[in-house]
């Protein structure tokens, strides 16, 4: 077996995989870099997910379920913004609706399950969260959004969950090291890091949740195996 090469420091950065190929490392970092390369104008979107997460943090599980559901359809409009930023799109009114309407009833299971087991709030956005930017980017109605929804996920629900699980464990590792930065360096309080961190953090999810639909609408009418070969490099096609 080749030991893999990897880049030096000095190296222009190796050009990422097609959305069709693109793996779930590839798809946090590709959200990494697109939201460093906007990072004041895309700051705002942490701003909802903050709020949240401040209204919430003494509350009881039940509390927490309803700040949560309270917040959907605040969610899916910042998901929409992100979308729609991600896409290069300008959607009509119509779209903008539908996204906010199918976003908010999409993610009402979700808000249930997360405070108690949130893996069960990620497989289920996985198949329907992407609503939103079936809306955004393909001007779908709000019937036909869930239908886009499940088909994209189908296409590859394996990297859907995976992509989606990945992007939450950076948002809430590195929102629980920031927060505790913040804390230990600034002296504020525990209510001010929490906010400061989800604010900085928040847009990861959704800028990597408009990148996913990317990748999961390029596998539709592809199979594992066809997109494993497209990985190869031509000299290990070579080899084989």
């Amino acid at each position: 077996m080749r030991r893999p090469r990897y880049p030096k420091a000095d190296e222009p950065r190796p050009p990422a995989l097609p959305p069709a190929t693109q793996t779930v490392g590839q798809l946090v970092a590709e959200t990494l870099r697109f939201y460093g390369s906007r990072f004041l104008a895309m700051l705002p979107l942490g701003i909802p997910l903050a709020v949240a997460d401040e209204v919430a943090l003494d509350l009881s599980v039940t509390g927490r379920i309803l700040v949560l559901v309270a917040a959907a359809p605040f969610f899916a409009i910042t998901y929409a913004i992100a979308c729609a930023t991600v896409f290069d799109v300008r959607p009509v009114m119509r779209a903008w609706v539908v996204a906010v309407a199918a976003g908010t009833l999409a993610f009402l299971p979700a808000a249930a399950f997360f405070p108690w087991f949130a893996l069960v709030s990620v497989a289920w956005l996985a198949m329907a969260g992407h609503v939103v930017p079936a809306s955004i980017r393909e001007g779908v109605g709000f019937v036909d959004a869930f239908r886009r929804s499940r088909e994209v996920a189908r296409a590859d629900y394996v990297h859907a969950v995976g992509g989606l699980a990945a992007l939450v464990l950076v948002f809430g590792l590195t929102r629980l090291l920031l927060g505790l930065l913040l804390r230990e360096q600034a002296d504020n309080t525990i209510r001010v890091s929490v906010f400061l961190a989800d604010v900085v953090l928040a847009p990861i999810l959704f800028l990597g949740g408009a990148l996913l639909y990317l990748n999961l609408a390029a596998r539709v009418g592809t199979d594992r195996e066809s997109r494993r070969r497209s990985r190869r490099t031509p000299s290990e096609n070579g080899e084989q």
